[in-house]
C-alpha cells in the first residue's frame, strides 16, 4: 500500500509542476481573451519598446499588465532546464520575474548524492596510486549515452574553422550544454569534480571542458562586462541567477550553504558550463575555480565585481560542495533539477579517454 500511495503522490506532484511550466501557462493565457490582451503588453514592455507602441501611458500599462497577470495561470511558473523552446519558456518567466530568482523547477528524486560525495571529497587517503578522473572517462565510455555526446562535443570544441582557424565557440557551448542537459549526472560530475592529488589528474580534470575553446581567450575580459552580457541573454541570465540561489553562502549555516543543498548548488554549478561566464579550474594545482575574466579595470564598480567574482572564488557553499564527505555510507534524497547540464573533455587523439 505504501508504494501505491507513493507513486500516487509522486504522479500527483508531476501533474502540479507540469501545470506550472510557463511555456504551458503561456499558451493558456494566449487563449483566454482577457488575458492575452495583457501578456501582449508585457511582451512589448520587457521588448523595451512599450514607450513607442503603447503610448504615453505607458509605465502605467505596464504597470497594470504584470499587475493582472499576477492573478493569472503565468504567476508562479517556472521552467525546465535543457527543455524544448527553454529561450521561449525563460522569456516568459523574466517577463514576471523582474527580479533575480530561480527560474528553473525542482524535482524530488532519488539521487546517489553519497557516491557523489565520495567522489568529490578531497582526501588523500588510498589515492596514490588512483586517478579518479581517469576512471571517470572510463566510466563515461561504457554508457553509450554519455560516450556518444561526449565524443560529440570534443570532436566539435576541437575543431578548427577553415575561416579562422579557430574553434567555432558557438558550436561548442551549445554541444557541452546538449551533454549535461542528457546525460545523468552520475557521470558529468565524477568528469568534472574528481579529486587529484597529483598535477596530471588535476590536468585532465581541469581540461574536461576543453577550455582552449570554451573557456580561455587572448585576454580576459572585465567581469561585469561578461556578467551584462549574460543577463542580456534569458538562458544565461536564468542559469547565473539558479547558481546564486543554490550556492549563496551562509557564515552561520553548516553547511555553508543558505539553502543547505549540496546537490543543488553542484548542478547549478554545472549549468554555468558553455555560457558567457563558463567556469573552470584556474590551475592544475589546486581546486580553484573562476570564469575567464578580470576586475583588475573595473574602476569605481571594483566592488560590484569582486562580489560577482568573489560567488567563485571566496564562496564557503561551493567550497564544501567540492570538500563533501559521505554520511554514514548512506544515500540521502535531495532535491535536483529536472535537467543537467554540460562539460568537456581532454583529447590528445581520435580516443577520448
Amino acid at each position: 500500500h505504501f508504494i501505491d500511495t507513493l507513486y500516487f503522490v509522486l504522479t500527483l506532484l508531476e501533474v502540479i509542476l507540469a501545470g506550472r511550466d510557463c511555456l504551458v501557462a503561456g499558451d493558456s493565457c494566449s487563449s483566454d481573451e482577457t488575458c492575452s490582451p495583457r501578456l501582449r503588453t508585457l511582451r512589448q514592455c520587457v521588448a523595451g519598446n512599450g514607450s513607442m507602441k503603447l503610448g504615453p501611458g505607458a509605465r502605467s500599462q505596464c504597470a497594470n499588465a504584470v499587475s493582472a497577470l499576477l492573478s493569472s495561470p503565468l504567476h508562479g511558473c517556472q521552467c525546465k532546464r535543457g527543455m524544448k523552446k527553454e529561450k521561449n519558456c525563460l522569456s516568459i518567466y523574466w517577463s514576471l520575474n523582474l527580479v533575480e530568482s530561480y527560474p528553473y523547477e525542482t524535482v524530488q528524486r532519488n539521487y546517489d548524492y553519497v557516491r557523489l560525495a565520495s567522489i568529490t571529497a578531497d582526501s588523500d587517503v588510498g589515492m596514490t596510486t588512483v586517478n579518479r578522473c581517469l576512471d571517470a572517462a572510463k566510466a563515461c565510455n561504457v554508457d553509450d549515452l554519455c560516450q556518444k555526446l561526449r565524443t560529440e562535443y570534443v570532436s566539435v570544441c576541437i575543431k578548427p574553422t577553415a575561416k579562422s582557424g579557430l574553434c567555432n565557440l558557438p558550436k561548442c557551448n551549445k554541444a557541452l550544454r546538449k551533454f549535461f542537459d542528457r546525460v545523468p549526472a552520475d557521470y558529468t560530475h565524477e568528469l568534472l569534480f574528481c579529486p587529484c592529488t597529483d598535477t596530471a589528474c588535476a590536468e585532465r580534470r581541469r581540461q574536461t571542458i576543453v577550455p582552449s575553446c570554451s573557456y580561455e581567450s587572448a585576454a580576459k575580459p572585465n567581469c561585469l562586462t561578461q556578467m551584462r552580457i549574460c543577463k542580456a541573454d534569458y538562458v544565461c541570465r536564468s542559469r547565473l541567477a539558479q547558481f546564486q540561489y543554490d550556492c549563496a553562502p551562509s557564515e552561520v549555516s553548516a553547511s555553508g550553504c543558505q539553502q543547505g543543498n549540496y546537490g543543488a548548488c553542484l548542478l547549478a554549478y554545472t549549468g554555468l558550463i558553455g555560457i558567457t561566464i563558463t567556469p573552470n579550474y584556474v590551475d592544475n594545482s589546486t581546486s580553484n575555480v573562476a570564469p575567464w575574466c578580470s576586475c583588475a579595470t573595473s574602476g569605481s564598480q571594483r566592488g560590484e565585481c569582486d562580489e560577482f567574482l568573489g560567488y567563485f572564488t571566496n564562496n564557503i557553499c561551493l567550497r564544501k560542495c567540492h570538500k563533501t564527505v559521505p554520511i554514514n555510507g548512506y544515500s540521502i534524497s535531495v532535491q535536483t533539477y529536472a535537467c543537467k547540464c554540460r562539460i568537456n573533455v581532454t583529447v590528445i587523439s581520435t580516443s577520448i579517454i
